[in-house]
């Protein structure tokens, strides 16, 4: 096998589990895609109410040293027999869990 045909195969697979990890990190309501970096009020725009939500407040560490707080929030959007879990630190998301779409 030449290089350059195992530097194809190298990138081709690269990009393939890159594909795969991203996918989960979205979430459709209806025709609106879903993704971290939206705010709280782009996704309430978009999705409407969550079933549920909770927020907890944690401390924000640098080191051993508490260094601030941030509040936590989670909504639940549950739809036929699916659940999905959207995470905001502050009014941001960061991470979408549970998604099957």
């Amino acid at each position: 096998m030449t290089t350059r045909v195992a530097v194809t195969i190298a990138f081709a697979v690269l990009c393939g589990a890159a594909g795969a990890a991203s996918a989960g990190d979205t979430f459709r309501c209806g025709s609106q895609l879903i993704q971290p970096g939206l705010s709280q009020a782009e996704v309430r725009a978009k999705c409407g109410e969550p079933t549920s939500q909770s927020v907890t407040t944690e401390d924000v560490r640098s080191g051993n040293q508490v260094v601030g707080k941030t509040q936590k929030s989670r909504w639940t959007y549950a739809k036929y027999s699916s659940t999905t879990v959207l995470v905001f630190d502050g009014d941001r998301l960061v991470a979408i869990e549970g998604a099957t779409d």
